[in-house]
């Protein structure tokens, strides 16, 4: 079977961005715990998924996302001051820790402490891959047609379709 929407894929990959003109590692999946997902319902990023198109089990792959095409620009209006209100009654964060936040209509969303003062904690909302060029390559371990109840929970159940979640 090829990937297509509504399989569920998984597979092996490892990512690297881009530092100073060379490539650095910063993750990857293996064989033992691969990454699975249901194609084409907005779990993975359009062009990573864009890539993987019609690839058969025992198909490698080896491409490159620009920034824009991955998590987006940095955004320097997405670093901001919180007040120090918010954290009555509780210890202040520390700079380089991640704070849970929700908006007003409840999408939640994470921020890193950049800065502590005496008036406010500085967070930074961009995501942490935000401005970064991508290069992934990897190997499809598994194509298979999703399940009905993958379907409607709108995400895989494990490689064989059976993993509770």
């Amino acid at each position: 079977m090829k990937i297509q929407p509504n399989s569920v894929v998984a597979l092996t990959y490892d990512l690297y961005t881009l530092k100073n003109g060379e490539e650095v590692f910063v993750e990857k999946a293996t064989e033992e715990q691969p990454l699975v997902f249901l194609y084409g319902v907005g779990m993975m990023l359009p062009k990573f998924e864009e890539n993987l198109a019609g690839l058969g089990q025992g198909d490698t792959y080896d491409f490159h996302l620009e920034a824009a095409d991955a998590y987006g620009e940095r955004d320097d209006s997405a670093v901001t001051d919180l007040s120090l209100e918010m954290f009555q009654g509780m210890d202040l964060p520390q700079v380089g820790s991640v704070l849970p936040l929700q908006d007003n209509q409840g999408h939640q969303f994470r921020a890193l402490v950049t800065e502590v003062t005496e008036h406010a904690v500085k967070v930074d909302l961009n995501h942490p891959m935000a401005g970064q060029h991508l290069h992934f390559s990897g190997t499809i371990l598994n194509v298979r047609e999703a399940t009905e109840d993958e379907l409607n929970h709108g995400h895989a159940h494990g490689v064989d379709g059976h993993s509770e979640h």
